[in-house]
């Protein structure tokens, strides 16, 4: 898959994304995704109920392959240059793929916190793919102390890998909040006879911490097995 970023780490640049293109896309994909760039790029901002760039957003797939499409969508969004009220009907209207590609593209698009409530949708999913996305750098940038903690625990709930976490380190170290909240969560499931996931205790140690309680026996069910428990960091189902 052309990457979009290493886990936790910034994201890839625009002209990364558009050499691993050039450089992985059948002659044919690569003609219909270079046509889609100056389409966008000559008909920037919305046209009509549809701009011929939302169009080529939802034909991604089917023209590059799902191993492409992320980073065809996100270079369309740029070429259209797609401010914060386009990415936000992009979003909504859009399926999950490109509610996707939209979160990947909020660091390259957005300076400000104007699109945050995207972010903040896409966490209160149980769709693994768009709560990964949503906790990559400009949630790093933009969410503050709270709902950055919170996100770090839906991902351990639903079972996303914390690595998709950007800035993680950087942001849970000597936070002592989130170290009791990952400790509470630790306690209730050993209590309750579940698996303490690593990955918790992974994160606990970066905010420099005491560790987890000793987890229940490894045949336990993970974190994204207990949908149905009682658990919820949240206390409810997000």
């Amino acid at each position: 898959m052309t990457p979009l970023r290493s886990a936790g780490a910034p994201p890839a640049s625009l002209d990364a994304l558009r050499a691993d293109l050039d450089a992985g896309l059948a002659e044919d994909a690569r003609a219909w995704f270079t046509r889609a760039l100056r389409e966008a790029a000559a008909h920037p901002g919305t046209h009509g109920p549809i701009s011929v760039w939302e169009l080529r957003l939802a034909e991604a797939g089917r023209r590059c392959g799902s191993r492409h499409a992320d980073a065809v969508r996100v270079l369309l969004l740029h070429a259209a240059r797609a401010d914060a009220a386009a990415l936000t009907r992009v979003y909504y209207q859009g399926t999950a793929d490109e509610r996707r590609a939209v979160l990947h593209a909020l660091p390259h698009l957005v300076p400000g916190p104007d699109a945050l409530p995207l972010v903040e949708d896409a966490l209160r999913t149980n769709d693994t793919r768009l709560v990964a996305a949503a906790v990559g750098p400009y949630a790093a940038r933009h969410l503050d102390a709270h709902a950055w903690r919170h996100a770090v625990l839906k991902c351990l709930f639903t079972g996303v890998p914390v690595d998709a976490v950007a800035r993680l380190a950087d942001r849970a170290r000597g936070d002592g909040e989130l170290a009791r909240m990952l400790t509470d969560y630790a306690a209730e499931r050993t209590a309750a006879g579940r698996a303490v996931p690593e990955d918790l205790r992974h994160v606990l140690a970066l905010t420099g911490a005491a560790p987890a309680p000793s987890s229940a026996p490894s045949s336990a069910p993970s974190p994204a097995a207990d949908h149905g428990g009682t658990d919820h960091p949240h206390g409810k189902e997000s």
